[in-house]
């Protein structure tokens, strides 16, 4: 533990939906959601003001929809989500060699590995300020000794606050907080300790290691125990370079029911795949675990032909894993991982639909081709062919970015029956901008790259 708060966690406050809040004057300070806007659509963020209806992130979107009906919902930009991060990232970089980015919005900073002479605190107040400059969006920082309490001070000072947590404060913070804030303490666990008589870290400290370490295995419990206590040696890594991104739930009953392990499966994959994204990652290898009533665990896996973000080509290779596990006498864990790393790219994120579409791109042709020559054969005096059929309508997604001809810059704020309504705002402008509404094959309306937040 160090003797001074070094350690800088640095959290922007609900970043996609800040950043889309930033980008359309007319959705600030109005409830925005961002995620997967399908019928299995998970929420990525939530602004605060959607918050206050109890909305979060990795909640179904068909949910969010029931608590925020008039929210706005969003596909995920990430795109612009990653060059707002590289400003962010690239600020915090000119502070210290040592910058370990945890996700796009997020990352630890050893502040004394930087060699400034000034106070930790203006050091973060400076950063604030340098990045609401450079982005329009807010930040939360924690300073302190260790990482554990860097990460813990920044969610206390959520939204656009600085907590700093000096040498020898520790306990007094840690103490009464729920169990639920330290890191590795889940739903299943909570409730363990809950049952023992144990919900705040303090009593967590005061129960001591040998009975966490009865109730939770050697492992869990001595690290449990040296957490509630706030210590933390971990160094901060610069060269962080995660193998795998996955996530799990534990279940406070077996699942039996195939359709509802099925839907949870479903569930977790898009969750992994905003993880993936956030961390502007592709991955080769699905892998699922799943640990039964009896506790014993099973894993499968599937290597695909090209690394993928693509939240359909996870789900649908999860689906075929479990297909071959037999769940019928209870799940109590589910999890959905992506391994086999690679750099995000456009090209890795569309070759498998690229190689996909080839394909039914060839066939379509084949069949094709064999209706033309079943025609001929049937009609040798070459009467007229069926007209072909309508080229398939423009999709038009909310929160997608548009260009019109004599409009300029706007987004989608909805689609269907073969219209689509757009707002032409821009994210310099002060007030709202105007909705017009246009066919989905509008010539004049084209989809269009995100506008930057700041000039």
């Amino acid at each position: 533990m160090r003797t001074a708060p070094t350690i800088l966690h640095l959290d922007m406050d609900a970043f996609y939906a800040a950043v889309e809040q930033a980008s359309k004057p007319s959705l600030r300070g109005k409830p925005v959601v961002v995620g997967g806007l399908g019928p299995r659509g998970v929420v990525a963020t939530a602004s605060y003001e959607a918050r206050v209806h109890g909305v979060h992130s990795a909640m179904a979107m068909a949910h969010a929809r029931r608590l925020a009906p008039n929210a706005a919902y969003l596909i995920p930009r990430f795109d612009l989500y990653r060059r707002v991060s590289e400003t962010v990232m690239g600020i915090l970089g000119e502070l210290s060699p040592l910058v370990e980015p945890l996700s796009l919005d997020e990352a630890f900073v050893d502040l004394e590995a930087g060699g400034t002479t000034e106070a930790p605190r203006e050091v973060a107040e400076r950063v604030r300020a340098r990045i609401r400059a450079a982005t329009g969006l807010t930040a939360s920082v924690g300073l302190a000794g260790s990482k554990l309490l860097a990460k813990i001070a920044s969610e206390q000072g959520k939204p656009n606050g600085l907590v700093v947590v000096e040498p020898g404060t520790e306990r007094a913070l840690l103490d009464p907080m729920p169990v639920r804030v330290l890191p590795g303490v889940g739903p299943a666990t909570g409730e363990h300790l809950r049952r023992a008589g144990i919900g705040t870290v303090g009593e967590v400290a005061l129960a001591g290691e040998s009975e966490l370490v009865q109730l939770l295995g050697k492992a869990h419990g001595a690290s449990l125990y040296a957490m509630a206590l706030g210590l933390d040696s971990r160094p901060v890594v610069a060269d962080r370079d995660a193998k795998s991104v996955s996530v799990e739930d534990t279940f406070d009953v077996d699942l039996t029911d195939r359709f509802r392990v099925r839907s949870e499966l479903d569930r977790l994959a898009d969750r992994c795949v905003v993880r993936l994204r956030e961390a502007g990652r592709s991955g080769r290898t699905v892998v699922i675990k799943v640990r039964s009533y009896d506790f014993s665990t099973l894993t499968r896996s599937e290597t695909l032909r090209a690394p993928t973000d693509d939240p359909g080509v996870v789900r649908e290779t999860a689906r075929r894993l479990l297909e071959a596990v037999d769940t019928a006498n209870g799940v109590r864990l589910l999890g959905v991982g992506v391994t086999g790393l690679a750099d995000f790219t456009q090209e890795d994120l569309f070759a498998q639909a690229a190689e996909l579409e080839a394909e039914l791109v060839a066939e379509a042709a084949a069949v094709r081709a064999a209706e033309q020559a079943e025609r001929e054969a049937a009609d040798p005096e070459g009467h007229p062919a069926p007209a072909a059929e309508p080229a398939r309508a423009v999709r038009w997604m909310p929160g997608q970015d548009v260009r019109h001809t004599e409009f300029g810059a706007g987004w989608v704020q909805g689609s269907g029956v073969g219209r689509v309504t757009v707002r032409f705002e821009e994210p310099t402008d002060s007030v709202p901008g105007r909705v017009r509404t246009f066919a989905v094959e509008d010539p004049e309306l084209e989809a269009a790259e995100p506008l930057p937040l700041v000039p």
